[in-house]
Parts: structure tokens; sequence; C-alpha cells
């Protein structure tokens, strides 16, 4: 009886699972690159290069099995696919820039409104962005499986350039690259005349003796600044006053500059604070001294962000246009990569570097940390 009743109990069982089985319908497995070369009455092969872009098929025949490919649900196995083609099918986003300038204690900023519009780019085009931390000498870029890199605002002897260099990945630089052998491609984030925008709405507000406050390291934005600067100093007829702060010291030393700035220099009226942090520290500096913003000096800045539309008063910057500079340099590296891939030798990527520039000119946004004169219209 209970063996009788023990096979009433699976027979049940398995009535109840074959009951279920047939009510949700048999379990389909997925359809392979066999099943669309069926469909489509082509070769397996065929189906391949169609789907993965790859050899010589007529585009009416590519079209017809992409469609049965659809209509059937086929999906690719992205892993097998990668392992196939050699490639990692991700690239990465890399700074040697602080997080204290780069993005801050919120994450958000400069770094992250790049880093959000190339994925999104990296996406469309079916790569990965891997987000990789301000790279130092000893940082682990050397283990990413990455097909190529972006790097923003590289300096002269950049770790991450370095990093990238030995493993002979190919990378592109936002804002043009400092260094002695330039040759990777580059997004202009035109470094001059941003700084000749903020100076020429400064002149235009009343100023004249602005100081200059940038990183001490060696990227574009600053070295290029200082240029613009010392030009406009010289046609205009003011003695020229630059300031460096370490840029590892966030807010605190722009803060610290700014305040030795106003003792040494007590004419100052406006100070142009590239870093968005630094002129933050340099409002701090002004009120503590006992002045006012803007009335006794103007502060400005370059990036348009969180802390400068946050600042108090808020910070007159400029629209850098980063979304489509970060879209531009993903558009720049996918296309040395497919050049590296169809010609299979990496001197296939070597030559000048090619430079992508916005296709409007920077804009700024005047705000009340500079605004004493009321602007026509």
């Amino acid at each position: 009886m209970a063996s009788s009743g023990s096979g009433s109990g699976s027979a049940s069982a398995s009535a109840s699972a074959s009951g279920s089985a047939s009510a949700a319908g048999p379990r389909r497995r997925n359809p392979t690159i066999a099943d669309v070369a069926r469909a489509a009455s082509v070769s397996p092969t065929t189906v391949s290069h169609a789907l993965n872009g790859l050899g010589k098929v007529d585009p009416r025949t590519r079209e017809r099995i992409k469609q049965t490919a659809a209509e059937l649900g086929y999906r690719p196995n992205l892993r097998a696919q990668r392992l196939r083609q050699g490639q990692a099918k991700a690239i990465a986003l890399a700074s040697s820039m602080p997080f204290a300038v780069a993005a801050g204690p919120s994450r958000l900023g400069f770094y992250m409104e790049i880093a959000a519009a190339a994925a999104e780019r990296a996406m469309m085009h079916g790569y990965a962005l891997v987000l990789v931390p301000p790279v130092q000498s000893g940082s682990a870029l050397h283990s990413l499986d990455i097909d190529g890199a972006i790097v923003v605002e590289p300096g002269e002897d950049d770790p991450a350039v370095a990093q990238l260099r030995e493993r002979g990945l190919p990378y592109v630089a936002l804002g043009r690259e400092v260094s002695s052998r330039p040759d990777a491609p580059y997004v202009d984030l035109r470094g001059g005349p941003v700084t000749e925008l903020l100076l020429e709405h400064l002149r235009e507000q009343g100023a004249r003796r602005p100081a200059l406050l940038i990183g001490a390291g060696t990227r574009h934005s600053s070295v290029d600044a200082r240029t613009a600067y010392e030009r406009a100093a010289a046609e205009g007829g003011w003695d020229p006053l630059v300031a460096t702060a370490a840029e590892e010291g966030g807010e605190q030393a722009g803060y610290d500059r700014c305040a030795a700035l106003l003792a040494d220099h007590p004419d100052i009226d406006a100070v142009c604070a590239l870093v968005d942090v630094f002129a933050v520290g340099a409002v701090r500096a002004i009120r503590d001294s006992g002045r006012r913003v803007p009335e006794d000096v103007m502060v400005v800045t370059r990036y348009d962000g969180p802390r400068a539309r946050t600042c108090e008063p808020p910070l007159t910057a400029v629209d850098l246009q980063l979304d489509r500079a970060a879209t531009d340099a993903v558009e720049l590296l996918l296309s040395r990569l497919t050049r590296k891939n169809d010609e299979d030798n990496a001197a296939a990527t070597a030559g000048p570097p090619a430079a992508a520039v916005p296709p409007s000119a920077p804009r700024i946004v005047a705000r009340a940390s500079s605004l004493r004169v009321t602007a026509p219209g």
C-alpha cells in the first residue's frame, strides 16, 4: 500500500508538472545561428557575417537575415562573439585629475557629466563604458579588459596615457594633450578662447586688474589659459598676475591661494579661477577679507556645473558643451578602433593628431558673481 501510495503520489506530481508545462507551453530553447541560416536559406557563415558587419554580404541579403533573426528572437552570445573577434567591446574613461576637482564628494560635476554622455553614445555602438577612478602611477588600469580609452585632459607625462601606451591601446584625449609627442586624436575644449571669453566679460563689467588662478599641473586648460591671459594683459595694459594651486587641495587650496593674492595685491578687482572648486574657495576668501562679491571683486570660472550654479552668489561660467564633446570623443575613438581592426596593424593609428571641434562656440553664462553692469538688451 505504501508503495502504491508513493507511486500514486509520484504520478500525481508528474501529471501536475506535465499539466503546468502544458499550460505554459513547451519551453523553447534560444534560436541559434543555424536556425537563422535555415530560415533564411543561407549558410551559418553568411548569417554571422551579416549580423556582425563582417565580410561581403549583399545588402538585401544582410537585411533579410537581420529581419529573420528578429522574427525568430535570435540574440547573439556576446561573450562568444567577443572571444571570436578578440575584442572586449568596452572602452574606458580615464583621467589623472583628482576627484577633488573633477567631481568632489557628491561625485557630480565635470567628470561625471562627460561620463554620462560618453556612456550613452558608446552603448549605441554596442560598447560598454568603464569609468576609471583617478589614475595614478600605481593604479590598475593595466588589468582592465578594454579595447581603448578616452583620457580626460591629460597632463604632461600623464600616468593614464603612459599605461595605455605600455599596453599598445588606442586612446583619444578630451582636451588637447600636453606632451612632447602628442599623437593621439583629441576633442578640442578650446582652453584659450574660453579664457578670452571670461576676461572679455570681466572687462565689460568694469574689471581693470583681473588675476588668473589655475591648477599647478600641465593640463591644456591651465597652459592655454595662461597664454591667453598673458596676451590679454599685454594688450589691455595691466600687469599679469597668475597664481597656481594644487588640484588635490580642492576648495581649500583655492581659498588659501586667493587669500594670499588679496593680501599681496589689494588692488585686484576680479579673479578668473579656471577650476570651479577653486572659484568657490575664492568667493569665501574674498568675503573673509571684508570684501564683497561682485562689488569689490568679481569671480568667474570655466565650467558651468553644479558648483557654479549652487555657489552663493552663483558663479559666471562657460557652457563647454561637454555632452557634445564627450560623444565626439567616443566617435573618434571608435573610428580609430575600426581602422586598427580592419588593417590589423597598430601602425594604422599613427600619424598627426586629428582634432574634433564642437560645432558651436563656447557661450558665457553670466551670473551674479560678476554682474556689476546691466547688460544691454
